[in-house]
């Protein structure tokens, strides 16, 4: 019989793990297949470990991986993923905005021969500037990115081993899952659904700043336009102002050399700092990056587990 793990990373969800569990349960103990609960703690600083063992206790389907300290919820899949044992994974947020009666859907896409069966949800909820600002965002990453961005789909669908060994290939460190799920390719069948609001617990732990470093990742991950951009940019600049400066020379050979113009050199300074600015801080984004994967740091350090790494061969 095949095995389904859940992976379900968690920071600060003690209000959540409990119930998240019994509503799994409910889902997955209809269908023919056995399971596992993999409960990834991202350094929480509340009870939510206790809640995880407590259970892990309990049952022995439910596994846990407890990280050092938050290392983000990106390397909290990672680690899931490295240690589910199942023919396919299920990746669930813990705070019950992943509805688990999708599970059985999931699972059908799978048994009809998808790698990927992606939840994608509607913006049911969300304040109109937020869906205008995320609408947005996908058009202008989906005009300069490699891979294509779709609104909705994150990252609450179903893996096969197939699509799960093939995202632990990509090994950098600044991961985007958004982009790797689509860079990947594989058959991928979408199930849509309602977006539903947080359960218990506290509020979203995506702040304002959190987004748009989020969205800043999105874009920078995935492809080196940006830099094209500033190279165009700084020819458009210098075009420009040779242009400025043969009708300026023009202009004092027929009239004679006028009194300087303050507007136009504060607005040229202003205009050329601010684009030099921009490109310098587009170029520091790549070379932190580069960075970032010469150290070769592991994406995270785990401070205790019931469950190794899965070995495929």
């Amino acid at each position: 019989m095949k095995l389904i793990s859940i992976v379900v990373p968690a920071y600060n969800e003690e209000e959540n793990i409990s119930s998240m569990y019994t509503k799994l349960v409910q889902e997955l103990e209809p269908l023919p297949y056995r399971y596992e609960i993999i409960f990834i703690n991202d350094g929480s600083r509340d009870g939510t470990l206790q809640e995880i063992l407590a259970l892990s206790e309990a049952h022995d389907n439910v596994k846990y991986i407890s990280l050092t300290r938050n290392f983000g919820k990106e390397s909290a899949m990672l680690a899931g993923l490295k240690r589910c044992k199942g023919d396919a994974a299920i990746l669930m947020d813990s705070d019950l905005q992943h509805p688990p009666h999708l599970i059985g859907e999931l699972v059908q896409g799978f048994n009809e021969g998808f790698h990927q069966v992606v939840a994608k949800r509607s913006r049911t909820g969300d304040s109109k500037l937020r869906s205008l600002f995320s609408s947005l965002y996908y058009r202008v990453i989906n005009s300069i990115t490699d891979v294509d961005f779709v609104d909705g789909e994150g990252d609450f669908r179903l893996l096969s081993r197939k699509a799960i060994s093939s995202l632990l290939a990509l090994s950098e460190t600044n991961r985007f899952s958004k982009g790797l799920y689509s860079w990947i390719g594989l058959s991928k069948k979408i199930i849509n659904y309602e977006n539903v609001l947080r359960a218990d617990g506290q509020e979203s732990k995506w702040s304002f700043g959190g987004l748009i470093n989020y969205g800043i990742d999105g874009i920078i991950s995935f492809n080196t336009k940006p830099l094209r951009i500033c190279f165009y940019t700084g020819f458009l600049v210098l075009f420009l102002s040779l242009l400025y400066i043969g009708m300026t020379f023009y202009q004092i050979t027929k009239a004679g050399v006028g009194a300087p113009g303050y507007f136009t050199t504060i607005t040229a300074i202003l205009v050329l700092g601010g684009i030099q600015l921009i490109s310098l801080g587009v170029i520091g984004e790549y070379i932190g990056r580069i960075y970032n994967e010469t150290k070769r740091r592991p994406n995270y350090l785990v401070d205790i587990s019931n469950v190794d790494e899965y070995d495929e061969h």
